[in-house]
């Protein structure tokens, strides 16, 4: 190992750069090392390697930000080997004169390729580019290893030009193995060829190798253009390896040559992508001419950074300098109005790719179809995809992606529902196109079936899973585990995470969560402890899993070591979620006074959860003046929140605390809080029925209240007690009142059990949670009608099977 002294200067010009590479020859050990030298050699030189060849500015405008500085320009040595005629011979195909030299542009590719193979005439080698050319476009291995054997065969692989051509057609085909060969047999090698293998390297996802050529290359004693540099930097980008981009960035500082447009560009990639914004900025306002791919690089640097507004600012001082946007600029913009959700912007936007000629354009439209999705023109949206001459299976993935969002964004639940359902709609004449669905349109459309309990479609996607061959698929499974999970099928959950070839860290937290939510409380903690076996490690989201298992079995001691375990072994802080988890187990257990402990112990504010779960135990436990408070506290950190609103009127009036129920009445007037939204829905043969507390029941419904009448009435004779004290009754507003024994859920579930088989269970959603009459109602139904009743409400997902519930009775405390 050389050994190199600190107090040593670094020798300038050439001998300093020959003093490097002897550095580089001694075997330094590491790329980050060698580039620190190099780095100071050009901090340290005192005149600039070469001279840096110019490129048009409509070259870099035709290429897309992410090859920026991988693109060879080469327009200079075509000028200077270019041709106008194929010196080809004709032989036996026309009456031509074999003596005439043919046009090339007359020629077909094939014919002239035919007349290569065939003969056996030298040829300028500047004519080959042509055909090379068509190789590229074509990407036709076999042909360009034709013409690569006549090259040989007639003596001129020795063309520097010509092979470097070669390189970059080999390269652009994917065959970087036949690329580095003709690089290694070539007796001489100018930048320019360096810079092709490099870029070959990069635009074939292998950037590490990229960056060991750039070694070769100083090692070799070349010297590095701005494009070579240009790749260096997107390879730096691609691997993540920031701080050789900054030691090689002090080169470009050193020669004042970053406001070169590709070197510009390529920096300006770097430091997004290491999330340094404003060096990012400075490396965009530093480029002397700036074309469309710098501001669209800037402006994409703002998104992926958090800055979205910087990005818009930045959109509009480029149309103000009269740089006109190309496709990439405008899905870069468009998906900053996503972000921002400026859809006013985004429609200004829309009518200027219009205007520019994008209009039919697939990733604008997709971009715009998806904005539109994200603030809820879904008629807008449906029109541009409806307009589209060829759907591609990305606009097919928007489009469902998009619908599955509108679930969120939906105003009540009949509206999501109805926005999941035209998502499975859109799945569903997705599979009639013949168009073969990939794994991000089965996990997008998995979750809306996990949304809308809809087991049954979930079933019919599971087997087109199993058709298409992506059951093997890590993310495919785990959304096959999670959507059997949320239908309430434990069992099929559980077969599918078997059946899964790999399994994840979200695979398992996914099955361990799945069991704890139906009340397989020692499932759970085994499958922890199976996952811990095998080396896979938890995280905070795992442990919430695990915590929820012990809550609902009540193992205390185990609750209270997993928690010490992730905090001291896993160095994992808690959050609200795992305090959640403990603090609802001592209030199953009944032990408030240490669920309220442990809210003291947080570092942190507990959230609405928090509190609703101490107001649930303090009103079955008797402890009403903790619950009174609890109450309070929820409402002041949600002061809009109806259900807390009713909640706490429906305490007061139980203890018959009316000063106290006509002050939150009065609050409930100033908030403007309107009647409690209790709606309830159900699918059944694709078809939601949506029932809502106190309607009025028409044809196909009017026979569900006698129905009902008649289960509460054999309820009641199993010991079913309708717990009155607990209705609500506004007497300021009558369309307030709930009326006894008709809540929402209650009226679902009557028409599931009438219009189902015998043995097909009943799947319910609920806008706000159940209240402990339903709860015990459906308990008693499930036992007297064999049936299994799954309901999930506002809080969480209940499975009444032969009269018990999967949420271990908690629901009967609300």
């Amino acid at each position: 190992m050389l050994e190199v002294s600190s107090s040593k200067p670094l020798a300038s010009g050439s001998k300093g750069f020959a003093f490097w590479v002897e550095l580089v020859a001694s075997g330094l050990p590491s790329v980050g090392y060698i580039s620190m030298w190099f780095a100071s050699y050009c901090i340290e030189a005192r005149s600039l390697p070469c001279a840096q060849p110019k490129v048009s500015d409509e070259f870099m405008a035709s290429l897309p930000s992410v090859v920026v500085g991988n693109t060879l320009k080469l327009e200079n040595e075509f000028k200077k080997n270019s041709v106008t005629s194929l010196p080809f011979e004709k032989k036996n195909h026309s009456p031509i004169n074999s003596d005439k030299a043919l046009e090339p542009l007359n020629l077909e590719f094939r014919e002239a390729l035919s007349l290569i193979k065939e003969g056996s005439e030298k040829v300028e080698s500047a004519s080959y580019v042509p055909l090379l050319q068509e190789c590229i476009k074509k990407k036709s291995v076999s042909e360009a290893e034709a013409i690569h054997g006549h090259i040989i065969k007639m003596g001129i692989h020795e063309d520097l030009f010509l092979m470097t051509f070669l390189v970059n057609v080999y390269a652009k085909c994917m065959m970087m193995g036949s690329a580095r060969k003709v690089f290694d047999n070539l007796p001489k090698r100018n930048v320019v060829t360096w810079t092709s293998l490099m870029s070959g390297y990069v635009q074939n996802s292998q950037p590490e190798v990229a960056i060991s050529v750039f070694q070769e290359m100083l090692e070799a004693g070349g010297f590095p253009t701005n494009y070579t540099l240009g790749v260096a930097f997107n390879a730096c980008s691609l691997l993540g390896h920031f701080e050789l981009g900054k030691q090689i960035h002090a080169y470009v500082v050193k020669y004042e040559i970053g406001d070169d447009t590709s070197i510009g560009n390529a920096l300006c990639s770097l430091y997004s992508k290491s999330h340094n914004l404003d060096s990012a900025v400075k490396a965009f306002q530093m480029i002397a001419d700036k074309n469309v791919i710098s501001w669209t690089a800037a402006i994409s640097a703002c998104g992926d950074n958090g800055d979205s507004a910087m990005g818009l600012s930045l959109f509009v001082d480029m149309l103000c300098a009269d740089v006109e946007p190309n496709e990439f600029t405008f899905t870069s913009v468009l998906s900053l109005c996503c972000i921002m959700q400026a859809l006013k912007i985004g429609s200004q936007i829309h009518s200027l790719s219009i205007k520019l000629g994008y209009g039919s354009n697939l990733r604008v439209t997709n971009s715009i179809m998806y904005l539109y999705l994200k603030n809820g023109w879904i008629i807008e949206a449906k029109k541009l995809f409806d307009g589209m001459e060829s759907i591609s299976l990305v606009t097919w993935n928007a489009m469902i992606a998009g619908l599955a969002q509108m679930m969120d964004l939906g105003e009540d639940g009949i509206a999501a529902h109805s926005s999941g359902f035209e998502a499975l709609n859109t799945f569903l004449r997705l599979h009639h196109s013949g168009m073969k669905p990939d794994l991000f349109t089965f996990s997008s459309v998995l979750s809306i079936c996990s949304s809308l309990v809809a087991l049954e479609q979930g079933e019919q996607i599971h087997a087109q899973v199993i058709k298409s061959g992506f059951l093997s698929d890590v993310v495919v499974g785990t959304s096959l585990v999670s959507m059997y999970n949320k239908c309430g099928s434990i069992d099929r959950a559980s077969k599918a995470f078997v059946e899964m070839s790999t399994r994840t860290l979200i695979s398992w937290t996914s099955m361990i969560t799945a069991f704890a939510q139906h009340g397989y409380s020692k499932q759970a903690l085994q499958l922890f402890e199976d996952m811990r076996f095998v080396g896979v490690r938890p995280n905070k989201v795992t442990f919430v899993g695990v915590l929820s298992a012990c809550s609902h079995a009540g193992l205390v001691k185990e609750a209270l070591t997993y928690f010490d375990m992730m905090k001291k072994e896993y160095k994992i802080k808690p959050v609200m979620d795992h305090y959640a988890c403990l603090i609802d187990m001592f209030v199953r257990l009944g032990r408030i006074d240490e669920a309220f402990d442990f809210v003291k112990k947080m570092d942190f504010e507990p959230n609405e959860f928090i509190w609703s779960l101490l107001i649930a135990g303090c009103r079955s436990h008797g402890k009403l003046e903790l619950g009174f408070y609890a109450a309070e506290q929820l409402l002041s950190l949600n002061p809009k929140n109806s259900e807390a609103y009713f909640l706490l009127l429906n305490m007061y009036l139980s203890a018959e605390r009316w000063k106290d129920v006509s002050r939150v009445r009065k609050l409930m007037k100033d908030e403007k809080i309107g009647k409690l939204k209790d709606w309830s829905w159900i699918s059944i043969r694709d078809k939601v029925h949506s029932f809502r507390t106190g309607d009025q029941l028409n044809p196909p419904y009017e026979n569900i209240d006698n129905f009902l009448s008649d289960l509460h009435d054999k309820a009641s004779t199993m010991g079913f007690e309708l717990h009155t004290s607990l209705e609500l009754k506004n007497e300021e507003d009558d369309e307030a009142t709930f009326p006894i024994g008709r809540h929402s859920e209650k009226l679902a579930v009557s028409f599931g059990l009438l219009n189902t088989l015998s043995a097909a269970p009943i799947r319910v959603i609920k806008s706000i949670s159940m209240c402990r009459d339903c709860h015990s109602f459906m308990k008693f139904i499930s036992q007297l009608t064999s049936r299994k009743i799954i309901i999930r409400d506002s809080k969480r997902l209940h499975k009444f099977v032969d009269g018990h519930c999967s949420c271990g009775d908690f629901g009967s405390l609300v």
